[in-house]
């Protein structure tokens, strides 16, 4: 199993959700989105999220990704959470 279904699965789980391996967002929970990326593609998650309401997260694949994602969406409404599915930066967009 790669990597990036490991941690989506690990944090599907803790939001009593399921992992979406298709089209869309890889995590769909109550009042929040989540895309778990890698350190190559946490640019392309801002553009995947956009058009999602509620709370909006790039998960980092490793501790390099989740400090790229920390970097890029420093000033967004995006937050970042590590791959352990705890929030390191807090969103900002409206619930």
């Amino acid at each position: 199993m790669a990597s990036h279904d490991k941690v989506a699965r690990l944090i599907a789980k803790k939001n009593n959700t399921e992992y979406n391996k298709g089209k869309g967002p890889d995590i769909k929970a109550r009042g929040r989105t989540i895309e778990v990326e890698s350190k190559e593609s946490v640019n392309e998650a801002g553009r995947q999220l956009s058009g999602y309401k509620g709370l909006a997260y790039v998960a980092g694949t490793d501790m390099e990704a989740t400090d790229a994602a920390k970097v890029r969406y420093k000033d967004s409404t995006i937050g970042v959470m590590n791959s352990r599915g705890k929030v390191v930066q807090p969103a900002k967009r409206r619930k």
